[in-house]
């Protein structure tokens, strides 16, 4: 996992829909009807209905996946264990928003068999407009741990 400083290119562009927002604001208990009801999502001033922050991570973890499937970082993803997530957002998410991630390796640091591996999705907009970053740690666990 010798990886560092590695970006992996933005992935194709995810189209952002109602019902993937309606399926993960279930998911969470965020019940805000502007996360179902575009009425509501329009009366607050958006376009369309809008993600919970949460969403973002539909998004990054999409993306995340070319780094992990790339066979140089070593990773067996049956041995990994998601440690952390950290969201900064830029703007809302909503329904109908065309977003492409680039995936950059932040860090990989080794201690005792297991593997924190650090990395930043940068979600921007069909124009290049940043709209989130997440921040995740995997732990990977190495063999026979």
């Amino acid at each position: 996992m010798t990886l560092v400083g590695r970006s992996y290119a933005p992935t194709e562009t995810y189209r952002v829909s109602a019902a993937k927002i309606a399926e993960m604001a279930a998911a969470t208990g965020a019940a805000h009807p502007a996360h179902t009801d575009r009425d509501a999502a329009r009366e607050l001033g958006y376009d369309d209905v809008v993600a919970p922050p949460t969403f973002a991570v539909v998004v990054a973890q999409r993306a995340e996946q070319a780094y992990i499937a790339d066979p140089e970082s070593g990773i067996d993803f049956s041995r990994v264990v998601h440690a952390e997530e950290r969201f900064t957002h830029h703007r809302p998410i909503v329904a109908g928003d065309l977003l492409r991630t680039t995936v950059h390796v932040d860090s990989v640091t080794e201690r005792a068999g297991i593997a924190m591996v650090s990395t930043r999705a940068e979600i921007a907009d069909d124009a290049g407009t940043p709209v989130a970053t997440v921040r995740s740690t995997l732990a990977v666990r190495g063999e026979g741990r």
